[in-house]
């Protein structure tokens, strides 16, 4: 079959600037990579002669050579590249430096979180773990603060070795990675560095290891805690507890605790921001009079609400200061707004009936209503 045009391979003009050739082929490399595309012969297919491609057009010499005679002027020059070892031969493709291709197999298998790696690990002390601890609370508890307790399992440093992992406290280099804190295996015509497994990627063993915590330097303790979630909390909150999280290795400081806080969801009250709504219903002789009703609040407690004669179904009336509360110790809070539903009598005995029957007559039916403009 014959072979396609390298600037067509990489999707590039014959004008293209060799850092647009750069990007164009590290796309690719990406896209294609063998390790990406386990068992896709396609893929690696176009890996290789992207590759290609870009050995000749990233060298000035074989590119001049390619625009004026074509692949019979690099016969030869180009096919027959030694792949197994992308670190010495490719190393400009993907940055300076020691990097090399290893960047591109940082993208390739999230490797480093973004962040770059060397080849030797730090055998320092490691911030340990941060942990979640899930609770939920009623709707009144999370607006008015509770006090817990905890109960959960993490990582403490051994007090027999002291956070060593070690009886005696000396380490030797791995035997594994040599102290490089790498093993290198060869995938087609790749060598991928990975962290070695032996070592964590410290380059070092413990020597002795500690009987108690199989020379890991941390034991697993049951802890109980207590701790106060504070007022006006909503769902999805959380609390952090510096330090309450396991136990970095090689005596390294402790991760944190996140309590996150679920809220159930009240019966009668709906929270927006540190305002709460309820919906209360009065009857007709109420909103056509106006009276004075007791309305429940988030304390348990009532509170006394003027109802305005001729208040209409919908209507909003705002309490202040009967909502969340908005700093820690509640000496602050929000609103609670009541929104009024008059409620039509579905049952009426004869009195009732006579009576609203001589109201109509004072107040006339309106057999041919107009419009009004809609409502949310």
């Amino acid at each position: 079959m014959a072979k396609r045009d390298y600037y067509e391979v990489l999707g590039v003009s014959k004008q293209a600037t060799p850092a647009e050739i750069k990007k164009a082929y590290r796309k690719l490399a990406i896209a294609n990579h063998p390790d990406k595309n386990p068992g896709d012969k396609a893929a690696e297919d176009r890996f290789k002669e992207a590759t290609e491609a870009y050995e000749v057009l990233s060298d000035e010499k074989k590119r001049s050579t390619y625009d004026q005679f074509g692949f019979a002027g690099i016969d030869g020059m180009a096919g027959g590249h030694d792949y197994s070892n992308v670190y010495s031969d490719f190393s400009d493709i993907f940055g300076g430096g020691g990097g090399g291709f290893e960047d591109i197999f940082s993208s390739i298998f999230g490797g480093g979180g973004g962040q770059s790696r060397g080849r030797r690990g730090s055998s320092g002390p490691n911030v340990g773990s941060s942990l979640r601890y899930d609770v939920t609370l009623d709707f009144e508890e999370a607006a008015f603060g509770k006090k817990i307790e905890l109960n959960y399992a993490h990582q403490i440093a051994c007090k027999t070795c002291h956070g060593s992992g070690s009886k005696s406290g000396g380490t030797k280099v791995c035997p594994v990675c040599n102290g490089t804190g790498q093993v290198r295996r060869n995938s087609g015509f790749f060598a991928v560095a990975s962290t070695c497994t032996n070592c964590n990627g410290t380059g070092r063993v413990v020597e002795n290891p500690c009987s108690d915590c199989n020379g890991t330097g941390t034991v697993r303790k049951q802890q109980k805690l207590k701790v106060s979630i504070p007022a006006g909390v909503d769902d999805g909150s959380r609390v952090v507890l510096k330090g309450m999280g396991d136990a970095g290795a090689n005596g390294g400081p402790s991760g944190d605790l996140y309590v996150y806080v679920n809220v159930r969801p009240h019966k009668y009250f709906v929270r927006h921001n540190f305002d709460v709504y309820v919906q209360i219903p009065i009857n007709v002789t109420q909103a056509a009079l106006g009276d004075e009703i007791s309305v429940p609040t988030i304390d348990g407690k009532t509170v006394k609400v003027k109802i305005p004669s001729g208040t209409q179904s919908g209507k909003i009336l705002r309490v202040k200061s009967y909502g969340i509360p908005t700093d820690r110790n509640a000496t602050k809070r929000g609103d609670m707004y009541i929104k009024i539903q008059v409620e039509v009598p579905t049952h009426m005995g004869l009195r009732a009936k006579a009576a609203m029957k001589d109201l109509a007559k004072h107040l006339g039916d309106n057999t041919s209503p107009k419009p009004v403009p809609f409502q949310n």
